[in-house]
């Protein structure tokens, strides 16, 4: 099942129809993505039975011809992000590998569309493509044979870093320097677990301007997505539709040598395989007059 939020509508996706879930389930669901996370069996064993040929939704609101997308999970309880989760970028930054999982939140504010403009806070703004969990079913202790089954499913994402403001001061602030405006754009769609042969063996890249900057695949997860699930809710209770952001693969500015940054007018498309892609364009830095730090401290 692919689901989307095309013009502040659930979408359901199918191979010949893009169905408005609130016209065609007269009123059983409403119009919004986030409404469904909470009801997810019941949503599901809807679509089970669902004729595709229901009435669909013919989204032009913006008169482009394609509907405006935007988050599929755009209000979560929790957003939670992992660091140093891939053996490749753990390698870059010159770390050992973690022995649980390294993690720090993105404030629900930095939520955004696939195809959000990302403005400049500064001379050393970062890309990290990432795999995006979002919870279908509350996960209190859940175990991980068991995890796969509280996940509604996978998007795209892009844990969008200031590292200025990341890794100043003696204490970095993790959290708070990748959450500005748009910092957490999500999308195109939502896929299930089961439209995957191996979920947790996925293709992603990142390209900046047509170069591609990150080649990885979520096989090389040092916790896998059920350890995640295991680890976090036997610490704290995962509520549907909270997004666990699972962590980047190697090549991302910081780890390069010399570090690079975006700037505006710079595009970066982020791509996962059997997911789709998310096109974001950078725009009017704040302060494109100053020089980036170079930053030896470790990268997440």
């Amino acid at each position: 099942m692919r689901i989307a939020n095309h013009d502040d509508r659930l979408t359901l996706l199918t191979a010949d129809a893009a169905i408005d879930v609130a016209t065609a389930s007269d009123g059983l669901f409403d119009h919004r993505i986030e409404h469904i996370y909470d009801r997810w069996d019941e949503f599901v064993a809807w679509c089970l039975q669902h004729d595709s040929h229901a009435p669909s939704h013919d989204a032009d609101a913006t008169g482009t011809g394609e509907p405006a997308a935007g988050a599929v999970s755009p209000r979560p309880r929790q957003i939670f992000g992992v660091g140093l989760n891939y053996v490749d970028h753990a390698a870059e930054a010159g770390s050992p590998l973690p022995e649980v999982p390294l993690l720090f939140t993105k404030f629900a504010s930095s939520l955004a569309g696939p195809n959000a403009d990302i403005t400049l806070t500064g001379p050393s703004v970062d890309w990290e493509v990432e795999l995006v969990v979002v919870i279908g079913r509350r996960c209190d202790k859940v175990n991980r044979a068991d995890a796969w089954s509280h996940v509604a499913g996978v998007t795209v994402g892009q844990d969008i870093s200031d590292r200025d403001v990341q890794l100043q001061g003696a204490n970095p602030q993790y959290s708070f320097g990748k959450s500005f405006e748009n910092f957490a754009p999500i999308g195109p769609v939502l896929v299930t677990p089961d439209e995957f042969d191996d979920p947790d063996s996925l293709a992603l890249q990142c390209s900046v301007n047509g170069e591609i900057m990150q080649d990885g695949t979520s096989s090389n997860l040092v916790f896998p997505v059920s350890e995640l699930v295991e680890y976090i809710s036997a610490r704290v209770t995962l509520f549907p539709g909270d997004l666990i952001f699972t962590g980047t693969p190697a090549g991302v500015g910081l780890g390069r040598s010399p570090q690079r940054y975006l700037r505006a007018g710079d595009v970066i498309v982020s791509t996962i395989e059997g997911i789709g892609e998310m096109t974001n364009t950078v725009v009017d830095p704040v302060h494109a007059s100053e020089t980036p730090v170079t930053h030896a401290a470790s990268v997440r």
